[in-house]
């Protein structure tokens, strides 16, 4: 009795599995190719470019610090920079008191004054 249902449940999936299968086109799939392409291209234009951008900016950015500028951290810290070396700044955020900070974690500067006036 378990072998004959055995072999029912085997028959039945085995009819209910096998139209799928052949409904599925047998072409070389030019579409999906061409569909990949488009979506390579979005991606590119839509999320990698603009990556690079805002990357090539920043790095500028960290470049050109110089003593003096008035800079916001990513951290949200505003600051006076009053030292600069290869790879930290020394930030000032109140009178005698420094922190000192990767260059890259300074995420803009602010115009001359900003501090001043908030």
């Amino acid at each position: 009795m378990k072998i004959a249902m055995r072999s029912i449940l085997a028959l039945l999936a085995t009819a209910l599995i096998s139209p799928a299968y052949a409904a599925a086109p047998a072409g070389p799939g030019g579409v999906e190719l061409i569909m990949l392409v488009v979506m390579m291209v979005v991606f590119y234009f839509f999320l990698i470019r603009p990556q690079q951008k805002r990357a090539k900016e920043h790095k500028n950015l960290v470049e050109s610090l110089s003593k003096g500028d008035e800079v916001v951290t990513s951290g949200g810290i505003l600051g006076r920079i009053s030292k600069v070396t290869d790879d930290f700044v020394v930030v000032e955020i109140s009178n005698n008191l420094e922190i000192k900070l990767q260059k890259g974690s300074v995420q803009a500067t602010l115009p001359k004054g900003t501090i001043k006036s908030i």
